[in-house]
């Protein structure tokens, strides 16, 4: 199974988690939050991040997930990139959803559920 390892400013990661949770009931995979504030020492997150890395990693690779590229959370998991290491930047709310819905998918197919399910969860609502 794929572990998921969410990256975010504040609490950010916690709150889309606990909406998609609340929506699907559950959450069929391992997962792991590391929130990273403004004042924050980005050494020990990233000590922090290689212990979730770590304690996710169960062969089938892990997703990593981070709110904005170019960042520091986006930093800090770009420094976890390995061949079994996917990450993403960008994470809403609708890509989060559809990774809990395809926990058996490999860490390839599960990357692009999770990227088309982030952009066609953007959509101009017009009136």
């Amino acid at each position: 199974m794929i572990g998921i390892l969410i990256i975010t400013h504040n609490n950010v990661g916690r709150a889309l988690f606990d909406a998609a949770t609340s929506v699907l009931g559950d959450c069929p995979m391992p997962v792991e939050i590391l929130s990273v504030s403004q004042n924050c020492d980005p050494e020990e997150r990233s000590r922090k991040a290689e212990a979730y890395l770590k304690k996710l990693n169960q062969q089938d690779g892990i997703l990593v997930l981070t709110d904005m590229y170019g960042s520091t959370p986006s930093n800090i998991a770009t420094k976890l990139a390995s061949d079994n290491v996917t990450i993403i930047t960008g994470i809403n709310l609708p890509m989060l959803v559809r990774i809990m819905n395809y926990p058996k998918l490999s860490l390839e197919k599960l990357t692009n559920k999770a990227v088309s399910a982030g952009q066609t969860g953007v959509i101009i609502v017009e009136n």
